[in-house]
């Protein structure tokens, strides 16, 4: 606690979910804004509608960021890789919407060292915002198996992915080109990746000033999506060698 003490960042209150603004980030650590508080609907859900997510290691205190860049992916800017369209022509896999929510944060936390952070409070705190309609989950099958996937918070016409994990050649690629294209079908507009690093650069994100990402935040939240977005469903991959 003490480092955190002599960065002077914002202490949340216990009793109140507010954040202060995001552009009072640090620089260095990239974004990271507030600590404390807890993980309620209602502080997770103001969170996201302003640009901030927690992202914390085991025995840490809640950390709260907000970083400058911010990665995102526009949904119709997936890159598919010569390697990937090869590999589609033939994909053994089947994509669905909301069917093993709890499975699939389960499997991010497994992943290794990344998804550490994804401790039982953390996903104790996404299944309740799951069984709010507010968080969901993709996943890609082989056969009965459950073989990749990821999950995240709707904010109208955006997705803010939180993880992601592959037990399969191409599983989670698969899951979110699936994805991208269906969420584009209904209305959706960006996936919002957080920090870039090499994966997600390699699949078409891209980085953005933070001011222009709260800007886009705010009026894809106003966007309202096709009624049946969320419903647990079978996603058609019959599209994923076309361009749209």
């Amino acid at each position: 606690m003490g480092w955190l003490s002599a960065m002077q960042l914002h202490r949340l209150s216990e009793d109140r979910p507010h954040f202060p603004p995001p552009e009072r980030a640090l620089d260095e650590p990239n974004g990271l804004l507030a600590f404390g508080g807890d993980l309620s609907e209602q502080r997770l859900l103001n969170a996201y509608r302003n640009g901030i997510f927690p992202w914390y290691s085991a025995g840490d205190p809640i950390l709260w960021w907000s970083p400058d860049p911010r990665a995102v992916l526009y949904a119709g800017e997936f890159h598919v890789s010569r390697s990937l369209a090869r590999f589609i022509r033939h994909n053994p896999y089947r994509v669905t919407v909301n069917q093993q929510f709890a499975e699939v944060i389960a499997a991010c936390a497994e992943r290794g060292q990344e998804g550490t952070w994804i401790g039982p409070e953390v996903q104790a705190a996404f299944i309740r915002l799951h069984h709010r309609g507010r968080a969901h989950s993709i996943e890609a099958w082989l056969g009965e198996e459950l073989v990749g996937g990821m999950y995240g918070i709707s904010q109208g016409a955006m997705f803010c992915g939180e993880s992601m994990f592959s037990r399969r050649d191409n599983a989670s690629k698969v899951a979110l080109l699936t994805f991208c294209r269906f969420f584009m079908h209904q209305g959706g507009k960006m996936i919002d990746c957080q920090v870039l690093n090499s994966h997600t650069a390699s699949l078409g994100a891209r980085e953005i000033p933070r001011r222009d990402y709260l800007a886009l935040l705010s009026q894809l939240q106003r966007i309202t999506l096709a009624a049946d977005c969320w419903q647990s469903q079978t996603l058609s991959v019959d599209n994923l060698n076309s361009d749209h």
